[in-house]
């Protein structure tokens, strides 16, 4: 355990430099000495922003240990703090949601169903899908994500809820291209609830950028909150960015 302590004190110091690769690797010759258990009982210890500096680098062009190991709690709570990073692409967002969620031995749900239950969790999917919301209103309406088949109207909550169990349109198997096309799938038909929240979210982000915010739901005066009413998931969507969280940046 004090050889742990003593790791958990230079991962965090390297990130704290801005050494993420050094971070990484420190980890990794952990896990190649001791083995999967002590990795993860190192990661465990970790603050869930530490865990976000080191998963959001992923490079697709090789396999990150960190990226196989982190569990479905631990990468919630690193999802929902990633908007510190203000990447108004949210390229980083997407690439690491895509890379752990899809890896070969995850349970997509049970990594949707954590980031549900953690609070901002439906604001992160929100920002994840935030450049496809045309689409993703047609998914919601028509079952396809074609915008130009769709009328433009926005189904009502009660109408949203109305349809969630509906037979898919597309199959799963249409849309299987490990990125926001099956994640949109799998939220609206296994997860249903979220998917629902996570519109409402992505709804409020876009009407405060047609009203003139810098970003969608954010501006220079943004405090990190987005609110919405109670949805079926039997919580308000708040994001609170804890002071004891203070970012690696």
């Amino acid at each position: 355990m004090t050889n742990h302590l003593a790791l958990i004190a230079k991962t965090q110091s390297l990130i704290a430099a801005g050494d993420i690769v050094g971070a990484e690797s420190a980890l990794v010759e952990l896990a190649d000495a001791e083995g999967d258990g002590a990795l993860m009982v190192v990661l465990a210890q970790l603050p869930a922003k530490d865990i976000l500096a080191v998963i959001r680098e992923y490079d697709s062009s090789k396999e990150s240990i960190i990226n196989l190991m982190v569990t479905p709690a631990q990468f919630a709570r690193a999802v929902v703090i990633e908007k510190r990073y203000k990447d108004l692409t949210r390229s980083h967002l997407r690439g690491m949601v895509n890379s752990i969620i899809f890896r070969d031995d995850a349970d997509p749900v049970e990594f949707m169903n954590a980031i549900g239950d953690t609070e901002g969790g439906s604001e992160a999917l929100a920002d994840y899908f935030s450049e496809k919301w045309s689409r993703i209103e047609a998914f919601a309406r028509t079952g396809r994500f074609d915008a130009v088949d769709d009328d433009g109207q926005l189904l009502s909550e009660s109408a949203l809820q109305g349809s969630a169990y509906v037979k898919p349109v597309l199959e799963q198997e249409e849309v299987a291209d490990q990125d926001w096309m099956e994640l949109a799938w799998i939220l609206r038909y296994q997860c249903p609830d979220l998917f629902i929240e996570m519109l409402l979210v992505l709804r409020a982000k876009v009407r405060a950028f047609d009203a003139g915010g810098d970003e969608a739901g954010e501006d220079e005066d943004d405090d990190g909150k987005v609110e919405t009413g109670d949805t079926d998931r039997g919580r308000v969507t708040t994001v609170v960015l804890e002071s004891d969280e203070e970012s690696a940046i």
